[in-house]
């Protein structure tokens, strides 16, 4: 049975994706299908991905738009329109979920409230290590691995892949408050439907997928809740993208407009499905 859906946004990186898919085959919980919401991968990329999601036990929908830029708010409408489930989960390509990471935000979720967790970043000498089989067997959830390189090497974040199951210690740690988190959170399908989805002005990384979401979400009476060191992922290596100023000023407007609902949003949309789709 299906209950949950985790949208995966993603551009070209099969390599990523496999060692995202080798995650997503040790999770404990089980009913889930898989989106993704691809923004203009290369036709190789695109038959890699055909091959991949015919390998796993999980449902898997592949969606795709042109190449034209970064437009991944656009393919994650896409992805909110096409999905059944009625609780979503977002995560990026380039993110490996700890075992449990599907079964905490599920298990947790209520309504008016989205979840969101944190990840630990990885180092490029750790990154090349991985492999598919190594991130099945647990390498990745094994600290006595990582906090060496936390510690001495190039990983940071490190303490964030300690995963708790004491109750108190869940507590302790989700004191503070945090922000939304574009690769690592999770709501139910009607709040996101409420605020019309993803602002798809933001045309470049930055604060589009997060922080414009979660403004507009509290101001329709979502609450945010943090599960660090509970929804736990592994980001892996790569340069950091630029982060333009005009994301910032456009998020600067959407606050003094003051508005939950966006009119560049999901209402309007149409869903554009690849021809290489492959639904199992």
């Amino acid at each position: 049975m299906i209950n949950a859906a985790l949208i995966i946004s993603i551009y070209n990186r099969i390599d990523y994706l496999k060692l995202v898919f080798a995650g997503l085959n040790r999770q404990t919980f089980r009913g889930f299908e898989v989106i993704l919401a691809d923004d203009g991968s290369n036709d190789e990329s695109i038959k890699e991905i055909e091959f991949l999601s015919n390998t796993v036990e999980f449902p898997v929908l592949h969606l795709w738009q042109e190449d034209r830029g970064f437009r991944k708010n656009k393919i994650l409408n896409r992805a909110i329109l096409a999905v059944a489930s009625d609780y979503l989960i977002f995560i990026d390509g380039d993110c490996v979920p700890h075992k449990e990471f599907i079964k905490e935000h599920f298990d947790q979720r209520k309504e008016k409230l989205c979840l969101t967790g944190r990840r630990v970043n990885l180092s490029e000498r750790i990154t090349k290590k991985l492999t598919p089989q190594i991130v099945e067997e647990g390498f990745l959830e094994r600290k006595y691995f990582l906090l060496p390189d936390g510690l001495f090497g190039k990983s940071f974040d490190v303490e964030k892949g300690i995963y708790f199951k004491n109750s108190f210690l869940r507590e302790y740690f989700n004191k503070k408050r945090r922000g939304l988190l574009g690769c690592n959170f999770s709501i139910h399908k009607k709040d996101l439907l409420e605020i019309n989805g993803f602002d798809e002005r933001y045309e470049a990384p930055s604060i589009g997928e997060d922080t414009d979401v979660q403004f507009r979400l509290e101001l329709n009476g979502v609450s945010i809740k943090s599960l660090n060191n509970i929804a736990i992922q592994y980001h892996l290596y790569h340069e950091l993208q630029k982060r333009p100023q005009k994301n910032l000023d456009l998020f600067e407007a959407v606050k003094t407009e003051n508005s939950a609902f966006t009119q560049y949003g999901i209402s309007g949309s149409e869903l554009i499905l690849n021809k290489n789709k492959v639904v199992r």
